[in-house]
């Protein structure tokens, strides 16, 4: 695994990128050797946070997690990441192109999947034309924490979300 370890507000000294690279490292039995792992390492006052980005073909595994200890938070977040590496083995190795930035032992081995995914409620509403800054006030309205609708300067499907800190966030479709 090749590993990008960055940090903010937060010197990363030889002992944490050592832990990063041990512990993250366990997951090496499940990636083909050059996979790239994106790691942000960061302090918010008494917050230690880190942040884990592994992009595979067609799909991203990610987590974060905060503690007051940054140990800790390397320690959550590799259980995490395994956890949902077996949770999600068959949605993400589906398609045979996929399955490329795993390695074979991974992909043959039957993990059990706890939760299935299930949606258990459809719902169909008229998508009406607006601006983002209407759309965040309509999810308020609403309660929601987004709110889908078409933007009315592009004309394409966006999301508009509910950031922690109170603050918004626009997803727009890439194409």
């Amino acid at each position: 695994m090749k590993f990008t370890i960055l940090g903010k507000n937060i010197n990363v000294t030889e002992g944490l990128r050592s832990a990063v690279e041990d512990k993250i490292g366990k997951l090496e039995k499940y990636f083909s050797p050059d996979t790239e792992v994106h790691v942000t390492l960061s302090v918010e006052k008494e917050r230690q946070k880190i942040e884990v980005t592994i992009p595979v073909k067609g799909n991203i595994i990610r987590s974060e997690q905060v503690s007051n200890d940054m140990y800790v938070s390397i320690d959550l977040v590799e259980e995490i990441i395994e956890r949902q590496l077996k949770k999600y083995k068959t949605r993400i190795t589906d398609r045979a192109q996929n399955a490329g930035s795993f390695k074979r032992e991974f992909v043959e081995n039957d993990y059990v999947d706890e939760e299935e995914i299930k949606i258990v409620r459809n719902k169909r509403f008229d998508i009406k034309p607006m601006y983002p800054e209407d759309a965040c006030v309509q999810m308020e309205l609403l309660g929601h924490s987004f709110f889908v609708f078409v933007n009315a300067e592009t004309d394409q499907v966006c999301v508009v979300y509910k950031r922690k800190g109170g603050t918004y966030g626009l997803i727009e479709a890439d194409y």
